[in-house]
Order: C-alpha cells, then sequence, then structure tokens
C-alpha cells in the first residue's frame, strides 16, 4: 500500500497519485471512514453516495473506496461523475447516512484525494475524524471485514435532479437573456453549468468543456490570474455580461464582470449576503478572518449580523451550522448556502440569484461592484520556513513587533490598525507563512505588504 499520512489535511485527504495514494490506500481509508460512521450509528443499516471527477485515477480509486465500504457492511449508492457540490447535493438530498467524493479539487492532474461527510454534507475536517482516520490506517487498525457485505446500487440522474431543485431558489421567469462565457478548465464546472443553462435563460458560450484529466488548457485554478487570462479576454472579445471561472470540482466560482476584471470575493461575497439579507432581515452570515473588511461592510449596509471563522470550507460551514448563519462566503472563491437538506457550496443558486439580482437592478456588474472598492488588498502571499515550529515563532515575533494594534487569534494572527489590517496564518498543509495585508489606499498596502515580508522573510 502506497499512503503518506501526510496526505491528511485539515479539510480533506489530497496527495500525488500513486505514490502519496493508491488503490490499496483508498480501500483503507474507506475502512477507516466505516468504522466511524457505524461507531456513530450502532445497529443501523447505513447507506453511503460515492462519486467521483474526471482526473483520470478516480475510476481505480472510487472502485476500491466502494469495494472498502461495502467490506466494512456499508451499503453504497455510486452517484456516478459528479462536481463535488454536486456530491454534497446527492447525500443530502436523497438522505445518505455520509459521503466520499473522489476529487483532488483544483490541484493538477497528478494528484488525487478524497472528501468526506457525514449525513446532511457535514463535513469531516482535522477534529472530527480526519487525524483519527489518519491514524487508523497508520496503526492498520481498520476493523474486520464483515461476512455480510453491503449493497451496491447505482443513481445516473444526480445533477439533472439538483439542477431542478436549486433553480428553484430564483424567480427564473425573471432572468433576462444575458451573454455568458464559462471557462471550466477542462473539469466538473462543464457538467454543471452545462445542465443549468439547459434550464435557465442565457446565451452560454463555452471554454473547455471536454472534460480531460490532464488538464490541457490550463491549471483549474480561477483564483490564481493567469489561469483566467483567456477568459477575461474572451468576455471582452464577445462583449458579455460576465464570465464564470469554476475551478477543478466547481466547489468554487470566480466571476467576471463585463470589463474582463475579475470581481474581488469579498465583494461579491459580499453582494451575496446582501442579496441573502433582503430575503431574511437580520439573519447571520459567516465568512473567513481573511482580510475582506469591505464584506463586513456590505453586511452591515444590510442591517445582517456576521460571524468571522477560521479558514477552510469544512470550518465555515461548521460554523455555519453551529450558529445557524445564512450564508458563508471564504475569500478563495468558497460560497455556501442554507438549504432546506444541508450547507453547503451550491454554485448554480448562486448563479440564478446573481443573474436575477443582475436582471432587476438594470445594471451592468462593473456597476454594482465599483462603489465597494473601497480598500486596497495584497492578496494572499506565501512564503516557505524551514519548519511549522519557525512559522509559529515567526508569528509570535510579529505579535511582539504590533503589540499596540488590536489583535485577533481566530487562525493565526490578525491585527488591526485604523487605516490598515493584516492576517498572518500557518499553512495547514505545509511548512509555510500566508500573509495578507489590506489598508485604505493603494500606497499603504503595499507599504506595509512590503514591511512585513521584509519582516517574515528576514
Amino acid at each position: 500500500m502506497n499512503i503518506d499520512i501526510t496526505i491528511f489535511k485539515a479539510y480533506d485527504i489530497r496527495g500525488v497519485y500513486p505514490s502519496q495514494l493508491d488503490e490499496d490506500g483508498a480501500y483503507a481509508i474507506a475502512r477507516s471512514y466505516a468504522v466511524i460512521l457505524k461507531r456513530e450509528n450502532p445497529g443501523r443499516a447505513l447507506t453511503i453516495a460515492v462519486g467521483g471527477d474526471m482526473r483520470l485515477s478516480t475510476p481505480s480509486l472510487k472502485q476500491r473506496v466502494i469495494q472498502g465500504l461495502l467490506d466494512s457492511g456499508l451499503n453504497v449508492e455510486d452517484v456516478g461523475l459528479v462536481s463535488t457540490p454536486t456530491f454534497y447535493f446527492a447525500v443530502s438530498y436523497f438522505a445518505h447516512d455520509g459521503g466520499i467524493q473522489v476529487s483532488a479539487s483544483h490541484n493538477p492532474g497528478e494528484y488525487n484525494g478524497l472528501k468526506m461527510v457525514r449525513t446532511n454534507g457535514v463535513p469531516i475536517s482535522k477534529d472530527t475524524g480526519i487525524m483519527e482516520m489518519r491514524d487508523m490506517v497508520a496503526n492498520d487498525n481498520l476493523g474486520e471485514v464483515v461476512e455480510k457485505k453491503g449493497q451496491l446500487s447505482h443513481r445516473a440522474d444526480v445533477t439533472a435532479v439538483e439542477v431542478a431543485d436549486q433553480i428553484k431558489h430564483a424567480d427564473i421567469s425573471k432572468i433576462k437573456t444575458f451573454k455568458i462565457v464559462a471557462d471550466a478548465a477542462n473539469a466538473m464546472g462543464a457538467v454543471d453549468i452545462a445542465e443549468l443553462f439547459n434550464e435557465i435563460p442565457g446565451d452560454l458560450i463555452k471554454m473547455n468543456f471536454e472534460l480531460d484529466g490532464n488538464f490541457p488548457s490550463h491549471e483549474a485554478d480561477p483564483m490564481k490570474d493567469e489561469n483566467t487570462a483567456d477568459l477575461r479576454a474572451r468576455v471582452l472579445a464577445e462583449g458579455a455580461d460576465l464570465g464564470l471561472a469554476p475551478d477543478g470540482d466547481n466547489d468554487r466560482l470566480f466571476i467576471i464582470d463585463e470589463k474582463g476584471h475579475t470581481v474581488p470575493p469579498a465583494i461579491l461575497r459580499g453582494l451575496l449576503a446582501q442579496i441573502e439579507l433582503r430575503a431574511h432581515p437580520d439573519a447571520l452570515v459567516a465568512y473567513d478572518i481573511r482580510p475582506g473588511r469591505i464584506t463586513r461592510d456590505m453586511i452591515e449596509e444590510c442591517h445582517g449580523k456576521s460571524i468571522v471563522t477560521p479558514v477552510g470550507h469544512s470550518l465555515i460551514k461548521e460554523a455555519m451550522l453551529k450558529q445557524g448563519a445564512i450564508f458563508g462566503g471564504e475569500s478563495s472563491g468558497h460560497f455556501f448556502y442554507k438549504l432546506p437538506y444541508g450547507t453547503f457550496e451550491a454554485p448554480m443558486v448562486l448563479i440564478v440569484k446573481l443573474l436575477q439580482y443582475l436582471s432587476e437592478s438594470g445594471k451592468r456588474l462593473s456597476e454594482i461592484v465599483e462603489p465597494y472598492n473601497r480598500y486596497a488588498h495584497s492578496g494572499e502571499i506565501n512564503t516557505k520556513v524551514a519548519s511549522r515550529d519557525a512559522v509559529l515563532a515567526k508569528i509570535d515575533e510579529l505579535a511582539k513587533r504590533y503589540a499596540d494594534g488590536t489583535h485577533v487569534l481566530i487562525d493565526g494572527l490578525t491585527v488591526e490598525y485604523p487605516d490598515y489590517w493584516f492576517n498572518v496564518r500557518a499553512s495547514n498543509t505545509e511548512p509555510m507563512i500566508r500573509l495578507t495585508v489590506e489598508a485604505q489606499s493603494p500606497e499603504l498596502m503595499q507599504e506595509k505588504r512590503d514591511e512585513l515580508l521584509a519582516l517574515i522573510r528576514n
């Protein structure tokens, strides 16, 4: 068995295939997952949804995941080739007891991994099972192969059912026929977006919609500007109203305005929050600690309440569930909706609600966004260091250096001053320190960014 225990991350399991994760490793992980689910549901017959993306290694890994669950006595419903949000939908909407998605999200083609949830799509993260699974696999403590195997069934209509359900969250009769360019990066967003625009108005121009686990067009990570360059140019060339840039498994989405500019996620999540708050006054919205103060401004302008969470899709969803938030947004492009059957990423809901909002506003997207460009933002800047201990030592050093600011310790260190603020935190996956700076002017942001980087890299 090839399995590197470092692939057990804070939010999921992800590594290079087959050197860090192979079929036997996937089988062992499925067995460890079954131990946890059976312990939490004693005496019950459990059914687990299993899906997968278009990566070349997914079919063989998925087959072994299914076998590991069946050998543990769990029933499995294979939901087929699906995006991660569609997988969450399947687990929740069809009332399964949990699920495993074979996917490595936006990572390059040589990677693969597993995302695991409980019933209603509740995520399993580092503090709620992933590290326990790691220890079980490392110690070959996987329980017994049961005599009575689980039963395997198949469901082929999940994406169509999802579209039919999620378009009900907007009034599609009010959506105008916008010209929209979408770049799926040869990945799973192609499946969802194509199915969605079969049911709603829109002149859809497709880019890189052919599924290909080699990612021949470009890396499926729209957070990097180079990966949206062709899309942004195409939006301008086509005179389109907006562009859509999903990541590899479609659980993150970036929006391009008609001028070819990426809408900053902090502003987009603020706008989406305002849409929700108009329907649910005084409700609670969650977002991550990385600087993006405009989100707070926009929530407060609609008289909403906010909670700030650690970085990480599973951590934000857990906070939303615990505190009853109706919407959540992460700086990396994850957007979460509280739906009747679960709380998770729902890009189809996002798209139909945004299109209805644009239709009713009578404004171009750039006109809506422009007033909210109030702050200068550095983006997240990564610096590798010798070890995680070195990261923590550097953060402690910065805490002392900026002791006169207001400190927030939700995830790493956030320091706030009247005219600028920053966050430094440790990566959850490697010895790296992540810095984000925001200020009231570009000049001050650049000054403080350079000052902080010099201290970090000294």
